[in-house]
């Protein structure tokens, strides 16, 4: 969901591929991720925003040290965005 001012601008989804189904549960969240930047680019490049998951994990992506080569290239991508990632308790 992409929300501004407490109120919901635009909903995303989509199928995973066949080969997005043998990701890790990670990487699935990362993929939504890589999605949502990808579609809301114009909304979101150049702007600071908070992105918000309950995906612990996704808090210390840019900490980590060993990265597959996906996880880098999509880190590379998301270095484009000045965003923050904050962790909410529940689904």
């Amino acid at each position: 969901m992409l929300i501004q001012e407490g109120g919901v601008i635009a909903y995303a989804s989509r199928k995973l591929n066949k080969h997005e189904e043998l990701y890790v549960a990670h990487d699935l969240e990362l993929a939504t991720l890589m999605l949502t930047l990808k579609l809301w680019r114009h909304y979101l490049i150049r702007r600071s925003f908070e992105l918000r998951t309950d995906h612990q994990s996704q808090k210390h992506l840019f900490t980590q040290r060993d990265l597959n080569a996906r996880q880098r290239w999509w880190s590379k991508f998301m270095s484009e965005y000045d965003f923050g990632i904050s962790y909410i308790k529940g689904k």
